[in-house]
Order: structure tokens, then C-alpha cells, then sequence
């Protein structure tokens, strides 16, 4: 008997017309790993929703829900809460109380357990996920890694059958993510509970998955295994969101199962070239690759002189618990040590200093709009620093994009630069100027825009498209900005019923509609499908065309490997390193791309999936 069984599922929110969910039937059998993608408003949260009656969506419902082989409206709100679990996109959305050790035991005293009972559940989450170290701290203290892991210990503590996530990782940079994943492997094949996850990072979620579901329009397009999506869904624009190795595969040759994982796409990759007879100059881009390398390391130094060997990503993320390597997965060793109170001394990175290159295509000097000298900042006068002796320099008419581990201080520097936050030490510019003295309706006006990591804090109305008049009266600028993020069908929308993804779309459309001359985005990416990914960059690309200058926050590296013009390492409160993107993602042993990983023995030099495609088809 299948542990959920779905059948003919349709679900209208009220005052809609289109139904969020047609006519859905598929199973889901005990102890699987279901991953469900599609993209943004295809209705995936909707469906998930769908799994525990408390979590429902109100509208109007047709067809059966069946646990069990049971009605699940028939099935206690109690028997509900200790069996299903479920893992909200936001951890800060799910935490209710301000310890650790008090979150991990909150649901099993709702539930009614006895004291010793909670006492050993609490104990034995905590072991298995590695909590004992912080088990104390108040839950403020923990970053946004620890906290998505804290949410999943306090759900598993209930020993659910079924654990619901939606978007578990989106706030989460790659290794947290990884680890984050990791984890739930772990939970369905050691403990073997079913696992239905939502997710738009494909690329290690799908080396896990048992089946894959993918929605289009509130309906399935594709349900099967990860290695026979490519050819299901080779023509729909969903295509562009499968992982690296699968897109490869496809357009190179297409037949038989795809590789998932990078480990797969490298072998397979290995035998087509033999196959195809393929033997590239591999001395040739050796050197290229030696040269890309030195590049990185040697782009900053320190104030003597003397040099210092970042060697890529190694550095990049010091975490508080060790890290296991697996075949999947490709994890730094290391610990956190970033908490240290400091008493504003400069940090043992303080004389490393980025590059800044000029455009090569034109050969003229770059003008700087932003930039940041010696700046320091904590937030409170007793707390550690967040952001230690930070210089950094971003050009116009360049899309300038800011990656690092969480908790690194990369939003608390767009904060300082939005002048939402003010530093303790040093100096900020815009366009030369101070960034204190300019006047507060001159600097939000036309001259910058920001877009936050939570979109929902910029919605005030209750439709979309009352928000966006707010922004503008100008009707034509209006329609403008509605085509090009392609928000029209949302406009009669609450904001907050929008999906993630057209939250984030919605919300950029707002700050575009004030035409600032430079822009701040917070993780732009999160909760957007593949295909809107290429949407959002041509809108990007476009901007600064006309010559508009982007700062971006993200944790999405296929996407500023792909699109973005300057990358920059944020480590330890500062900028380490920088350098135009596939310098940067070519030079980097672990912090890069899949494409790099999979191909760099044969192209080095290769970073994206459309770079490795270029160089087979060449030789």
C-alpha cells in the first residue's frame, strides 16, 4: 500500500479561474525520496500543502487525498503532527522559541510526550545532527545553515513518516545546502523515511531522488527516474533546469540513461571522448589552467608585498562541524572560528585586496560608482565584527556579483551600501561622493534601488498591481517594467499568494519602476525556476547595457558564472578576491561550477555547460 495515494486532485484558490492544481494522480510509495521542480506558480507549494490538513491552502478541492489508504481528513490533527513533518523555506518562519535545546523538545510537548520521552528524543536528534556544540546558544546566534538544520532535527524528533520541504535550501550558501541534503539522505536511508522535497537546485538534490515530478501549469509534465528526465523533457523550457551533466549529455549525445552527478558526467564524458576519438591539446590548456590559477592567487597582497595563496575556495568557509566527502558531494574540512570577538584589529585578511579589471573590450579606464574603504562594522558595540576592514570597488555598467559562505557578512555589506546600516570605521561612495552626505529623497530616488532577500518586505497593498502604482504613476513605464518580468497574470494577485519565485519577480518589477542608476539584489535567484533564471539575466544584462551598475548577492554560482561580469570571494568580513567570472570560477578548486568539475581534465577553462559543449564540438 503506497503511503500517499493522490487521485484526480484539482484546487481553485478563491476569486481564481484557473485552477493551481488539474487533475493531479501519482502515488508515493513508502520510504521514497520524491523530488518535486517545475516552474515558479506552476503550484508546487500548492500541492504540498495538500499533505498535511493544517498546512492546506483555502480554496475550493476536488478529488481524494488518501493516507494510508485512509481519507487524510479523517486522520487526527494529532496522528497529523507526529507523522508528517514539514520544512518551511524560510528557518526563521519556523522557529517559536529561543533556545536550541528548548525548539528541539517544542513539538514533542505540544504533542503531549512524558518528560523521559522528550528527554531522549531530544538527546538523540541532537547527536545525530551534529547540534551538541550549540545545543545552549539562543537560536539568534545561529546562522541560516544552522537554523534549517535545527528546523529538521525538531520536526525528526517527532519520528514523522513523511518529511514535506519546501525549498529547504534556499536561503543556504552551496555547502550548507550540500550538507543540508546530505542529511536527508542520510534520513531516508538509514531511518527510511519518505521524503517529498521541493527544490530548483537540481544539480546534488537529484543524485538522491528515487522519481522525479515535474509540474508544468499545475499539471505533470514528466514522474520517473532523474536518469530518463532529459529525453521527457528535452523540448520544454524546464530542460534549462536540469543539472549540468544531464544538459550535456543531451545535446552531445542523448541515448540511454543520463548521468546525474558530476562523478557520472565526468565518466561518461571520458568515454565519449575516447569514443569519439578526442584527443584536445591537453598540454596546451594544462598551461591555461596553471595561468587561470596564479591569476587568482596572485590578484591580491599584502601590504609588504608578500604573497598570499588562497588557493580558490579552500578558504572559504570555516564551519563548526566536520565534513564528510562522498562521491556526490565535494565538502571542505574545516572549523568556525568566525565568532572571535574582535577589538578592531585588522584581521588576518586585511591586506588582501581585490583587482579591479578594466573592460577589456574597450580599453578604457572603468569609472567606479560604488566603493568601500576600510570599512568595519558590528551590530552591536559587544558583538563581533560582521564586516572587517572591507575594500571594494564596482564599476559602472557591470553586473558585480558578491558569493560567500553564510554568515560571511556579504547582506550586511549591501546593507552598508543601501545606507540602511552605518559603519563603525571607514568610508563608503557613491559615484565619489560620501555616501553620508547625499540626502535621503536624492539617493532613493533615481540613484539607487534595493531589492532585499525577503521580497514580502516591500509589498504594502493588497494586489500587485496596487504595489507597482504606488512605485509609478507613469503608465507606460508601468507596462514596461510588467513585460519585462513578465508579472502580468499576477497583478490582480495578493502578493502574499504569489509563489517564491513571483514574489522575487514582483518585487524587482517595484524596484525597477523607480529607474535607479544602480541596483543592490539580495539572492535575486531564490525560489526562481531555470527558465525565469535566463529571463531575470537578460532583464540583468539588459540593464546594464543601457548603463546601469548591479551589485548582487548570491549563492547561485551556475548563474554568476554564467552571467555575471566581475565575481568576488566574501570571506571573513571582507573581499579576498576578484576577478571577471570564468577567471574566477576556472581558478577555484571547489567553490566553482559543475561543468568546471566534470570537464576540467580535458577544459580547464570550461565553466558553464554551453563552454564544455563549445570545446567537444570543436575538436
Amino acid at each position: 500500500m503506497a503511503l500517499f495515494e493522490i487521485r484526480n486532485l484539482t484546487f481553485t484558490y478563491p476569486d481564481q479561474e484557473k485552477p493551481a492544481l488539474t487533475d493531479l494522480n501519482f502515488s508515493l510509495k513508502q520510504g521514497e525520496f520524491l523530488v518535486v521542480c517545475g516552474k515558479s506558480g506552476c503550484g508546487k507549494s500548492t500541492l504540498l500543502r495538500h499533505f498535511k490538513t493544517a498546512m492546506a491552502p483555502y480554496g475550493e478541492r476536488k478529488g481524494e487525498i488518501l493516507f494510508e489508504g485512509r481519507e487524510l481528513d479523517t486522520v487526527s490533527v494529532r496522528e497529523q503532527g507526529a507523522r508528517i513533518g514539514y520544512v518551511l523555506q524560510s528557518p526563521d518562519n519556523q522557529l517559536v522559541t529561543d533556545k536550541v535545546w528548548h525548539e528541539l523538545a517544542f513539538g514533542l510537548e505540544n504533542l503531549g510526550y512524558e518528560t523521559g520521552t522528550i528527554r531522549l528524543r531530544v538527546a538523540e536528534m541532537a547527536s545525530f545532527f551534529g547540534i551538541q556544540t550549540w545545543f545552549e546558544k539562543n537560536v539568534e546566534e545561529l546562522s541560516g545553515g544552522q537554523k534549517q538544520l535545527l528546523n529538521l532535527a525538531a520536526v525528526m524528533a517527532m519520528q514523522p513518516d513523511l518529511l514535506v520541504l519546501d525549498e529547504p535550501t534556499s536561503q543556504l550558501d552551496p555547502l550548507a545546502a550540500g550538507d543540508f541534503l546530505a542529511t536527508l539522505r542520510k534520513i531516508n536511508a538509514e531511518l527510511g523515511t519518505t521524503i517529498l522535497l521541493i527544490e530548483h537546485r537540481l544539480e546534488e538534490v537529484l543524485a538522491y531522488a528515487d522519481r522525479v515530478l515535474v509540474m508544468e501549469n499545475g499539471g505533470i509534465l514528466a514522474l520517473d527516474a532523474p536518469e530518463k528526465l532529459p529525453s521527457l523533457i528535452r523540448d520544454n523550457d524546464m530542460f534549462q533546469a536540469m543539472p549540468v551533466p544531464m544538459r550535456i549529455f543531451e545535446e552531445l549525445s542523448g541515448e540511454g540513461d543520463s548521468p546525474v552527478t558530476v562523478r557520472e558526467g565526468r565518466e561518461w564524458l571520458e568515454e565519449w571522448r575516447e569514443e569519439k576519438k578526442i584527443s584536445g591539446n591537453n598540454q596546451e590548456n594544462k598551461t591555461e589552467a596553471i595561468e587561470h590559477r596564479s591569476a587568482v592567487r596572485d590578484r591580491s597582497t599584502e601590504p609588504a608585498g608578500k604573497q598570499t595563496d588562497m588557493q580558490g575556495s579552500e578558504d572559504i568557509d570555516i564551519r563548526e562541524n566536520n565534513r564528510k566527502s562522498t562521491d556526490k558531494q565535494q565538502d571542505i574540512q574545516s572549523s568556525e572560528n568566525i565568532g572571535t570577538r574582535s577589538s578592531s584589529k585588522p584581521s588576518v585578511f586585511s591586506g588582501l585586496r581585490e583587482k579591479i579589471f578594466t573592460k577589456k573590450e574597450t580599453g578604457q579606464q572603468p569609472q567606479t560608482v560604488l566603493e568601500a574603504r576600510d570599512v568595519w562594522f558590528r551590530y552591536e558595540k559587544e558583538l563581533p565584527d560582521v564586516v572587517r576592514d572591507l575594500n571594494l570597488k564596482v564599476q559602472k555598467g557591470e553586473l558585480y556579483c558578491l558569493l560567500g559562505g553564510n554568515g560571511t557578512g556579504k547582506s550586511t555589506t549591501l546593507r552598508l551600501l543601501g545606507r540602511i546600516k552605518k559603519p563603525y570605521r571607514g568610508k563608503l561612495f557613491l559615484n565619489g561622493k560620501e555616501l553620508g552626505t547625499y540626502r535621503e529623497n536624492e539617493l532613493y530616488g533615481s540613484l539607487l534601488g534595493i531589492l532585499p532577500q525577503n521580497p514580502q518586505s516591500l509589498f504594502v497593498k493588497d494586489t500587485v498591481e496596487k504595489d507597482l502604482r504606488e512605485m509609478s504613476g507613469d503608465t507606460e513605464r508601468l507596462r514596461d517594467v510588467i513585460e519585462k518580468t513578465e508579472i502580468g497574470h499576477l497583478l490582480g494577485s495578493h502578493p502574499y499568494d504569489l509563489s517564491g519565485g513571483e514574489q522575487q519577480r514582483a518585487a524587482l518589477a517595484k524596484v525597477l519602476l523607480l529607474d535607479p542608476k544602480i541596483i543592490l539584489l539580495d539572492e535575486p535567484t531564490k525560489g526562481l525556476d531555470g527558465f525565469y533564471k535566463k529571463k531575470l539575466a537578460q532583464i540583468l544584462k539588459g540593464l546594464t547595457a543601457e548603463g546601469k551598475t548591479i551589485l548582487m548577492v548570491s549563492h547561485d554560482i551556475e548563474f554568476c558564472a554564467e552571467y555575471g561580469d566581475t565575481c568576488a570571494l566574501f570571506f571573513h568580513g571582507s573581499v579576498v578576491t576578484s576577478a571577471p567570472a570564468r577567471e574566477f570560477f576556472a581558478g577555484n578548486s571547489f567553490y566553482t561550477t559543475a561543468a568546471n568539475r566534470m570537464a576540467r581534465k580535458w577544459y580547464p577553462d570550461a565553466v558553464t555547460a554551453k563552454d564544455v559543449i563549445e570545446r567537444c564540438r570543436e575538436r
